[in-house]
């Protein structure tokens, strides 16, 4: 069963998909995101059991080595992480959006977990890295209350580690914006 989720940002490619490669071979895991992004970065992101993910990630540090540039672990991962990393989770009128955007992958699954144990919100969509520059985003839904509460849980986690772009949340967004994040 997965209920831990890690991954390694590396800043060259092809150490990449090496790194990838000894991730899979140190563990049980299954790739979520194993991918180039901008600017010139890759990404790898796993989910597995607990133990099999932490194993993972130290075979996917030593294998970086230089071209290390962050990494995480996150045991016992809210279960609504999985499906918005995959895509739009969600649809349909919303009574508020709240978004966070980091400057990494790891600090935003870190900040997307930490926001959805806050509060009574639904995942949207989490973005990582392709065609933002490197950077990353959560987009979710709730009250407006639930959603100014994730939002701040969720920026003061990015922000422990300087990674934070940005917070914002919109009271009764318009429909329209909904077909930006799908």
């Amino acid at each position: 069963m997965k209920d831990a989720i890690g991954g390694v940002e590396l800043s060259s490619m092809a150490k990449g998909f090496e790194t990838t490669d000894a991730m899979l071979k140190a563990a049980a895991v299954e790739i979520l995101v194993a991918r180039t992004m901008c600017p010139g970065k890759y990404a790898v992101v796993v989910a597995g059991e607990v133990a099999d993910v932490q194993a993972a990630v130290e075979a996917g540090v030593a294998k970086a080595a230089e071209a290390h540039i962050d990494h995480f672990v996150i045991p016992h991962l809210h279960p609504s992480i999985f499906p918005a990393i995959s895509g739009v989770a969600v649809t349909g009128k919303l009574e508020a959006l709240g978004i966070v955007e980091t400057f990494s992958v790891a600090s935003l699954i870190e900040a997307a977990d930490a926001a959805a144990k806050s509060a009574n919100i639904r995942l949207v969509e989490i973005r990582l890295a392709m065609a933002l520059g490197g950077k990353a985003f959560v987009s979710f839904t709730g009250s407006i209350a639930d959603c100014e509460t994730a939002a701040s849980v969720a920026a003061e986690r990015a922000g422990l580690r300087g990674l934070l772009v940005q917070r914002v949340v919109i009271a009764q967004p318009r429909p329209e914006l909904l077909t930006e994040l799908v």
